[in-house]
């Protein structure tokens, strides 16, 4: 499948690109401690390769070519400031993927990332996705604000789910299904 890219408003989804490469290391870096709080990492005695960007663009695009995976930079006003990743896609009876994002300090709270997660949400639906899942830490305001504002359902609690921060985690589980309605300003905005 050939990478798309996804617009609404000033908010643009693409695939990551080579050239990218200097402002996503700028922003990652930029936004480190913000971030770290909230990424999944391997867990102690878990030694996981280390990837070069160019491994990771080149992962990314065989990840579209066999469509276990859509993810998506995210762009406000032309400058690379997020990220959403339709990941982990099952295919067969379930049709099931989910959804993860991050965006920079400096951009959040502007209402860019409930359109981002739309605009990627439709997309995932449109390929033939059926169900998207959402997992938030319960302590993650700003990101349980994403699933609020779009309606997301929720399902409960995994225990000890990810690995993040030096910790097993807990996360709240939010799923959408394609069938159920989707009202609200974001959604209306990227249809």
């Amino acid at each position: 499948m050939k990478p798309v890219q996804l617009e609404s408003g000033p908010v643009v989804l693409r695939c990551l690109e080579r050239s990218d490469e200097t402002e996503w290391m700028a922003v990652r870096r930029r936004h480190r401690a913000w971030l770290a709080p909230w990424e999944a990492a391997s867990p102690p005695g878990r030694v996981e390769r280390s990837v070069t960007f160019p491994q990771l663009v080149r992962r990314e695009r065989r990840q579209w070519k066999d469509e276990s995976g859509y993810p998506f930079v995210l762009l406000h006003d032309g400058a690379l400031v997020g990220r959403v990743t339709v990941s982990g896609v099952r295919w067969g009876a379930e049709c099931g993927a989910s959804i993860g994002y991050w965006i920079a300090q400096s951009h959040a709270g502007r209402g860019l990332m409930p359109r981002a997660v739309a605009l990627a949400s439709e997309f995932a639906f449109s390929r033939g996705i059926h169900r998207l899942e959402i997992a938030v830490r319960p302590e993650n305001t700003a990101s349980l604000k994403v699933v609020h504002k779009l309606g997301f359902r929720e399902e409960g609690m995994r225990a000890s789910y990810l690995y993040i921060d030096g910790a097993w985690r807990d996360h709240r589980v939010f799923a959408l299904t394609q069938g159920e309605a989707r009202t609200g300003r974001y959604w209306s905005e990227v249809s």
